[in-house]
């Protein structure tokens, strides 16, 4: 979908895809067209017109920001991450999640709300011209793939919305209210799409960055974790793992590299390029990109930073292990002496370390009083490639982004493991990804992000897991540490529960880093998104 046919067409059909309809939820396509004309062309257009969905880049760049596929916004609201920018003030609405302020006017939940359901809409637009079509073949192929993509747009807003309507594309959206269906409703909705979507598409994607019977099945292992039915989680886990389509990448830094797009571990991913006029760049962390000096990625916005908590949980012990019961004092920064877990140096910029070739210094950050020094790394390219802008949209590359990938299964197996008390199998997979970690600083591998003559780096695998409690924490450890800043934190927290007591002890602690936690503090009423007010309003009664 990068750079053939699917880009060319779905902007083609961008203006096709937008009716005069009242409701932008509206299900009615244009009969003529679809019923007359559709082929294989014609559908394969509509089919990149939904998956546009994954870029959250319908109404405008702000929209795009504010409401991200990325999630990283919702990363802000975790113990990960720091809205980062020029102040606080700037993006305020994310500042309002950072400090767990909820209030149902913010417009990140509206554009996220706005995006998802437009995305909807669309994939419902193409099953309808699909079903009416009698020249197409292989139709099964095609629904799948739009079933797996409604399921994932439900499933990124019922993560964050408690109330939701449920359309489909035989519903009239002005009739659905928000309150019929409960998440576990959905839940069970979006399984069973996901689950005839598993049958009905190929083994093999049609093209790169489209999906197979595999994708829906990943999806399945993660959706089930969230409903935890553990056995679940391990049947779809063992579809993708024995699949033999996917493994971890060879060295951790590889995620961040342009050339290894729709390889090893990418299941699901947003197709970016800098062709057509840069309309497919990774607008949803576009403000992500550090400021850096002599503006090597041109004049980046600076956002989503990371905590010192979270820095401080790569520290390791003296056998290569993360700390899960008692963490060391002190914390880590540039004259920091003890061990240091290598995904580190991966995850975010440090002061006098390496960053993607250069060496990373106080001018790369661009409010280090108010945010500190830990600027994200994950998505950004290495900027001496020519295919990085560094003119707007500064940072910009074609440097795909992984909603899922297969690091991720592994860790949900490992973790079903857990939960079903096959402590042996935990210990296999969680160290199947600690392995990677340990290739990343192999005497026979010098990444560009790595200086061993800066700090002492140690990863190693455990070798045993001597209870069930202590298993738990370090399955859960190495999600923290695998996919940190990857937008899967706020999530994980919320579904291992205690989320309130984690997130204020969390306020607590980082106040001394950051005076603006000091009056920052959560309630359990504050987990979930009210429905955007906005959209009350507009639903005339509809929405509570």
């Amino acid at each position: 979908m990068k750079t053939n046919k699917y880009i060319i067409l779905a902007i083609s059909l961008m203006t096709l895809s937008l009716s005069a309809c009242r409701s932008m939820l509206d299900q009615q396509p244009y009969g003529q067209f679809i019923e007359a004309q559709m082929d294989e062309n014609a559908v394969e257009g509509l089919l990149a017109s939904a998956y546009a969905g994954l870029e959250a880049h319908f109404f405008g760049n702000n929209e795009a920001f504010a409401g991200p596929s990325t999630n990283w916004i919702f990363d802000v609201r975790s113990d990960d991450a720091l809205k980062g920018g020029g102040g606080i003030s700037m993006e305020g609405n994310i500042h309002q999640y950072e400090i767990s302020n909820i209030t149902s006017d913010n417009v990140s939940a509206l554009d996220k709300w706005k995006n998802n359901y437009y995305a909807i809409s669309r994939v419902h637009r193409a099953m309808i011209a699909i079903n009416n079509a009698e020249s197409i073949t292989n139709k099964n192929q095609f629904l799948g793939e739009l079933k797996t993509l409604r399921a994932f747009y439900y499933f990124d807003l019922v993560k964050l919305f408690q109330y939701l309507p449920y359309i489909t594309e035989a519903d009239d959206a002005s009739t659905i209210d928000n309150s019929t269906y409960t998440q576990a409703d959905i839940y069970k909705f979006i399984q069973k799409d996901l689950r005839e979507a598993y049958e009905m598409m190929d083994a093999n994607s049609p093209s790169a960055g489209r999906f197979n019977c595999y994708t829906a099945a990943a999806l399945l292992c993660k959706t089930f974790a969230f409903t935890h039915e553990w056995d679940s989680v391990m049947r779809y886990a063992d579809i993708v793992i024995g699949s033999g389509k996917y493994d971890l990448y060879p060295y951790y830094q590889d995620m961040s590299k342009i050339d290894m797009n729709n390889t090893y571990e990418s299941i699901i991913a947003m197709q970016c390029s800098t062709a057509d006029d840069n309309a497919h760049i990774n607008w949803s962390n576009l403000l992500n990109v550090t400021y850096s000096e002599t503006n090597l990625y041109g004049t980046g916005d600076d956002f989503f930073y990371a905590t010192q908590n979270l820095v401080d949980a790569f520290q390791t012990d003296a056998a290569g292990l993360p700390y899960l019961e008692t963490a060391p004092s002190g914390h880590i920064s540039a004259s920091y002496t003890g061990i240091i877990d290598p995904r580190l140096e991966f995850t975010v910029g440090r002061i006098g370390f390496p960053f993607r070739g250069h060496t990373y210094n106080e001018k790369w950050c661009r409010t280090k009083d108010v945010y500190g020094e830990y600027s994200n790394k994950k998505c950004c390219a290495d900027p001496s490639d020519d295919r990085v802008l560094r003119i707007w949209p500064w940072g910009g590359s074609p440097l795909n982004w992984c909603f899922l990938r297969y690091a991720d299964i592994l860790l949900l197996k490992a973790e079903a493991c857990v939960e079903t008390n096959d402590l042996a199998g935990a210990l296999f997979y969680v160290n199947q990804v600690r392995d990677k970690a340990k290739r990343s600083i192999d005497a026979t591998y010098v990444p560009m992000d790595i200086d061993p003559t800066l700090a002492n780096y140690k990863v190693e695998p455990y070798a045993t897991f001597p209870s069930q409690e202590y298993a738990r924490k370090a399955v859960r450890m190495e999600r923290r540490l695998e996919l940190a800043l990857e937008g899967h934190r706020w999530f994980d927290l919320i579904r291992w529960g205690d989320i309130v007591n984690t997130m204020n002890a969390f306020f607590t602690s980082e106040a001394a880093f950051h005076s603006y936690y000091s009056t920052a503090q959560m309630s359990a009423d504050e987990i979930y998104l009210p429905t955007p007010y906005e959209e009350v309003i507009n639903s005339n009664g509809l929405y509570k």
